[in-house]
Formats: structure tokens, sequence, C-alpha cells
């Protein structure tokens, strides 16, 4: 049995992840034209009900059936349900008896779900029916992430080693601390397939989708940045010390990117943006999230330094590939996810190739991103395809001009007369 303390601890962080959505919405809804702010704020809070729901249903109970290494379907593989977790009732039952761990390591775990499917939304800003996206999420959570999540978050360690689990960690040998796998790479890869099915928006062209409140995704960021403390460090499942090099490296690791991001900017634009900071800031807090726990600080600010360069050019890639990933999300999640989870294999302690000269480790990183990405963007696309042929993804163009907020909605951000409104950058 866990002590209370360590109960409480994870009531702390759970709250601090549940609020990193509405972060989320802050950090997208500023980034989009006026006249879509609510469409895409209403895709995160959506994602807060919808997967909460499915989550206490049957979530739980796919992402941590009874932990087997029997292979990649059975009954404790892809499908696998444990029934006495539907509808959270043994960990219900636990709590009741004094034992509340399960319980809340049910709800901790509930918000990782929550804002990995919200994630994906950034990819398809100002054009998608809520209903077409409602669905869309649905399906991913129950076929990408719910099963995704137990290949990597469900395992037994015995005496410090991995004895039994999910088959990325215990068959492959992965080593993702956080989610960088399970939440970055896996939305990232379905927010690339997301938005190839959806297409581009009206107008698509750099420079003509400017945000329209850079302070909101400021707020938005800063609201991120606090909530992820507790996704880290509260991915130890308890108050020791490496929670707090976890705790620690959050923090670096994003300031090391934020200022490599702006100074590219800087060099390369003339002027560092507020907007280039924040994403700096975020493209640092995606590549700890799988290592955190496994650098010394030093590496965390060196991932940091490394991510917002790499990140900054991979956002530019869509212009010369030619999709319309809105908000960046395959530029700065799955990249960014890519990158950290990557670095383990380089830089981490005991394990990188830099210390043991065993590039080993880091070919395991790269299989786990693989089996991850692949699998989350073949779902992605074939949700998304069955979506757009049905109900219907997107919206009409001339919808898409006018602004999806009143046509989805029925309401608006702000007042009409309000000199926002008006804006069609």
């Amino acid at each position: 049995m866990q002590s209370d303390s360590t109960v409480a601890f994870l009531i702390i962080c759970s709250a601090m992840v549940l609020f990193m959505t509405p972060g989320l919405a802050f950090f997208y809804g500023g980034l989009v034209r006026a006249s879509s702010v609510v469409s895409m704020m209403m895709m995160s809070f959506g994602s807060v009900g919808l997967v909460g729901t499915l989550w206490v249903v049957y979530g739980y109970a796919m992402s941590f059936a009874n932990a087997s290494n029997s292979g990649f379907i059975g009954l404790d593989g892809y499908f696998g349900l444990d029934p006495a977790k539907l509808l959270l009732g043994s960990s219900y039952e636990d709590a009741v008896g004094g034992n509340g761990f399960d319980l809340v390591f049910a709800g901790f775990q509930g918000t990782f779900a929550i804002i990995t499917v919200a994630l994906i939304s950034g990819a398809i800003a100002d054009r998608a029916r809520f209903g077409g996206w409602m669905i869309f999420a649905a399906l991913w959570a129950t076929f990408a992430y719910f099963p995704i999540a137990g290949w990597v978050f469900n395992f037994k360690v015995e005496d410090g080693s991995v004895v039994d689990g999910g088959f990325l960690v215990f068959n492959v040998g992965l080593m993702d601390f956080a989610g960088g796998t399970v939440v970055e790479v896996a939305s990232g890869a379905a927010a690339l397939a997301v938005a190839l099915v959806v297409g581009r928006r009206f107008g698509f062209a750099k420079g003509m989708h400017a945000p329209h409140n850079v302070p909101l995704t400021l707020i938005g960021a800063a609201i991120l940045w606090f909530g992820w403390f507790g996704f880290n460090a509260g991915s130890q499942l308890a108050a020791d010390g490496t929670a707090a090099l976890a705790f620690v490296n959050t923090l670096v690791a994003p300031v090391g990117a934020l200022i490599s991001w702006s100074l590219l900017e800087r060099f390369t634009l003339g002027k560092p943006t507020a907007v280039g900071a924040a994403s700096g800031a975020v493209a640092g807090l995606v590549a700890i999230t799988p290592s955190c726990a496994y650098l010394n600080p030093v590496w965390a600010l060196v991932l940091g330094l490394i991510v917002g360069v790499v990140c900054a050019l991979a956002v530019e890639l869509k212009w010369k590939l030619g999709f319309d990933d809105s908000l960046d999300v395959v530029g700065i999640h799955l990249v960014g996810g890519i990158v950290g989870t990557l670095f383990i294999g380089i830089a981490g302690e005991k394990v990188g190739w830099l210390f043991t000269g065993d590039p080993t480790q880091l070919g395991k990183q790269a299989a786990g991103v693989a089996i991850v990405g692949v699998w989350s963007f073949a779902v992605a696309w074939i949700s998304a395809m069955l979506v757009q042929k049905t109900f219907g993804f997107r919206v009409k163009s001339t919808d898409e001009i006018a602004g999806v907020d009143r046509v989805i909605h029925g309401e608006t951000a702000y007042s009409e007369t309000d000199p926002r409104w008006t804006w069609r950058g």
C-alpha cells in the first residue's frame, strides 16, 4: 500500500496536468484567427469531456490491464481489457478499503489521455467541424492512445529491472519516463495524418494566418509550463530524488529551447518574436518529457538548446512540403518528441552512447519511436478518412472564410464591433 503522502502528491500532480488542457486551449486560441477562437478552444474542452468519459468507462481498463509481455495481441495485449477495471470498479473498491493509490493513479493517467488528444486539434485549426473532431477523437483515443499507453506505461519493476509489461518497454527496451512517445510522438504523427486528410486552409500561404492574440498564447504557454512540472515529476509516482530531477530538468530544458529558438529568429528574421519564445519553451518541454529522469541537468540544457533550433527549422517544413499543420503540432510535438526520445540513447545516464560507447539503447529508442509513430499515423489516417467520408470533417469553404465560430457554435470570442473580428489574416 502506498503512503498517504504519495497519494497526496499524485492528487496535486493530477490537478496540474488537467490544468494543462485549458492552457493548451489558450495557447492555440491565441494563434488562430479571431473568428476561430471559440472553435479552437472548444476542441480542447471537448476532449476533456469525451476522453475523460471514455477513460472512466473502458480506457483505463484497456491501458492498464494485467501487465503481460505476451505480445502485441492477446488477452493482455493490444485489446486486452481488465474487466475489474471497467468503470474504475476495482480502483474504487480499493479506495473505499483505504488504499487510494490506484484510483488517483487512474485519474493521473486520465489527464494524460485528455491532453494528448487535445494536442492533435492544432493541426486542423480554422476549418474542422466540431462533431467530426469529436468522432475522430473517440476513434483515435480507443484504437491508438489507449493501447499505446499500455505498451509503454503499464509495466512491473522488481529490483530496479522491468520484469513484465507492455511490449515496447519489456520486449523492445524503450525508455520513456513521462510520455515522449505515448503523448508527443503519437499526437504529432496523428496531427500529420489528420492534416493531410482534412487538407489545407483557404489561402494557405506563409504570413497569411498570423496569430490574432499573442498575449493569450503567452498565457497558455505559461500554464502549460506550470502543469508540465506535475506531468513529468508526477510520473515518478513518488516525491523523491527522481521526481526532483524530473522537476529541475523540466525547468532547464525549456529555458535552453526558448533561448535557442529566439536567437535563431534574431539571426534569420532580424527580430525575436514572442510566439517564437513561447514555441521554443513548449518544444523544450516536449523534448524533456521522455528523458527528464534520465539526464544530468547539464545535458537537459544541451537538449533544450538543440531542440529549440531543430523545431524552429522543422516548423518551416510545412511551407516547403505543402501540408497545413496549422499550429505546428508536427514541427514541435512530433519532431521534439523524437529528438527527446532519441537523446536518451545518446546522453542518458548509464545507457547513453556517449557514456557506454554502445549504441544499443539508441537503437531501442528509435524502434520505439517508429512503432508508435507508424501506428498512431495509421489509426489517425483511417479514422479521419472514415469521418471525412461519412459525417464530414471539414466545413464549407464559405463557412471557413466567414469564420467557423458563428457557423459551428453560434457564438464568437469578441463582439462583432471589436476590430479584431474583422481581421482575416
